[in-house]
Parts: C-alpha cells; sequence; structure tokens
C-alpha cells in the first residue's frame, strides 16, 4: 500500500511553542521536491517531548499543508495501548493517511503481548497501519514470526524495518508476502532492503535532501538500480553525518543551516556544536549537489 520515500518529519519550535508557520513551510517544501509522503509525529519529529495537544496540531498542519497531494502517515504509538488506541483515534480524525505504531518501549512486553497491543489498535481504527520496529529505542524486538501474525489482520499493511538486520527483513517478506510494504527505517540500508522486496524508506535525510532521496528510491522501484546504487553512495556521506550525535540532533541542526527551521530542541535533546556541527558543516558543503539551493527552500 505504501511505497517511496517518506519523510519522517521534524517539528520546528520557535521561543518554546510549535513554529506552526515553519511547518507548513517544510510540508509545501518537500511535496515541491517531489517527496512521496510524509511522517509527522515520530522520534525524529520529538514525540516524545509533544504534548497531546502539539501532536493533534502537528498532525493536523501536516495533513491540511498536504491536502492529499501526497499521503501522511502519523506517528501515534504508545507504550500504553490505550494511550496508542486514543493517539490513533485521533489522527484518523485529523485525516491522517495512516498510523505509525511503535513497539511499546520501556515495558518490554512479550510476543504475545506485542501482538495483542497491536491487534488492539488495529481494531480501534480504520486507517492502515505500519508496524515500527526499531530494538535500539524500545528494548524489544518485533519478531517475523509476530509481524507475519499481524500480517492477517487486513489493516495492518506494512512496518518500517529499524533492526538492520537483513535476515529480519528476508524473514518478514518470506512471511508476510508481497502486499505487505516493507519500508526501511534508516537510510544507509535503504538500497539492500528494497533489493529484498522492501517498498521505500521512512528517511531522515530527507528533511534536507528530499529530491535526491525520492530520486534514490523511485529509481530503485522502478529497476534502475545502476542510478538507484549511484544516489545512494552520494548520498552516504550525509546519511552518516545526519547520525553523528542521537537522532534528531543532526537533522534538525542541518535543516537549521539550510534555513527550513530554528535549531531549537526541547530537552533533553540539545543542539549540535563543537567538532560534531564542523563536520556536518563540512559534509554539507560537500554535499551540495545533493541538497536544495536556497532559492528552493
Amino acid at each position: 500500500m505504501f511505497s517511496g520515500a517518506f519523510t519522517a518529519l521534524v517539528t520546528p519550535f520557535r521561543n518554546g511553542e510549535v513554529d506552526v508557520e515553519a511547518l507548513e513551510g517544510m510540508v509545501e517544501f518537500q511535496i515541491s521536491q517531489g517527496i512521496h509522503g510524509l511522517v509527522p509525529c515520530g522520534t525524529t519529529g520529538e514525540t516524545p517531548a509533544l504534548s497531546e495537544e502539539e501532536d493533534r496540531l502537528v498532525v493536523e498542519t501536516a495533513v491540511r499543508v498536504a491536502n492529499g497531494r501526497v499521503p501522511v502517515i502519523a506517528g501515534t504509538g504508545s507504550n500504553s495501548t490505550d494511550m496508542a488506541i486514543k493517539y490513533t483515534r485521533m489522527a484518523e480524525g485529523a485525516g491522517a493517511d495512516g498510523s505509525l505504531q511503535v513497539a511499546p518501549y520501556y515495558n518490554k512486553p512479550t510476543q504475545e503481548g506485542l501482538f495483542r497491543h497491536f491487534a488492539a489498535v488495529a481494531e480501534s481504527t480504520s486507517l492502515p497501519i505500519v508496524l515500527y520496529n526499531i530494538p535500539g529505542r524500545t528494548s524489544v524486538t518485533i519478531s517475523a514470526e509476530t509481524i507475519g501474525r499481524l500480517a492477517e489482520i487486513p489493516n495492518i499493511v506494512g512496518v518500517k524495518e529499524s533492526t538492520l538486520s537483513m535476515n529480519m527483513a528476508m524473514d518478514i517478506k518470506a512471511l508476510c508476502g508481497e502486499e505487505f510494504c516493507i519500508l526501511s527505517g534508516d537510510d544507509p540500508v535503504t538500497l539492500p532492503i528494497m533489493s529484498l522486496g522492501g517498498t521505500g524508506v521512512i528517511s531522515v535525510t530527507s528533511n534536507v535532501a528530499p529530491a535526491a532521496v525520492s530520486d534514490m528510491v523511485q529509481n530503485l522501484l522502478e529497476g534502475n538500480w545502476e542510478r538507484g546504487r549511484e544516489l545512494h553512495y552520494a548520498l552516504l556521506p550525509l546519511f552518516r553525518a545526519l547520525f553523528v550525535e542521537t537522532n534528531p540532533i543532526p537533522v534538525k541542526t542541518a535543516a537549521s543551516l539550510l534555513g527550513l527551521c530554528s535549531d531549537e530542541m526541547r530537552l533533553p535533546m540539545i543542539p549540535l556544536s563543537g567538532e560534531n556541527l564542523e563536520a556536518l558543516r563540512r559534509v554539507m558543503e560537500e554535499s551540495a549537489n545533493l541538497l536544495p539551493t536556497p532559492e528552493e527552500v
């Protein structure tokens, strides 16, 4: 159902508040640069630091500005099943096209607990659901077997795969079939995941290089592997520079350097500084042909 390059949007702040004007501009910028879809309120959007009211504001703004031109998959997961249901219903009411559901974090449920959690959320909504498998953040892995069981639920349609394991990607593909979408959750492994049957990426890098990332993914979807590989290796230094510190610190800093938004963050996240900031600046200068011109921002 979902394929292409989707941007895991940063949430811009100004003076402690969500900067709605900057967010509107970022959504418009993404669409003008050819991105295939948007994912507000994920980890890259600093969701743990957003209030319920702010979460709604960000989703509603993304949906309103996108205006049906690209799908909006809202991050609505929680480690509380009741709250995940509440946020998912909120996103559905706001007009989102899908829900991204992270594995419950910190409380480390069993595989049966994971199955029941996601099944309960799916039952509560008509939105298509993309699971989010990121054990580095949650301390729990949704097994391929559990994903296979969940794929039998009609509105659980895919997974954002961030285990970095190609064995996991292959097992999911084998268990879930052709209709189930596998989206890379890490920019550097988009190429190998798509070579195994993945359908795209939920990208951090496309916050600042949407045209290049969407071009890479589109070429891979069309079977133009030589061009796709060429773009992958051209983007690789940028992929790596944007994870020199914990996401979304580097990418929000990069977005501010381009003039898309301020680099304001909420504690415990802090802006990039020192040697890492200089390293990011250097990579961005060396990757200028992949980044938008000032006129495009």
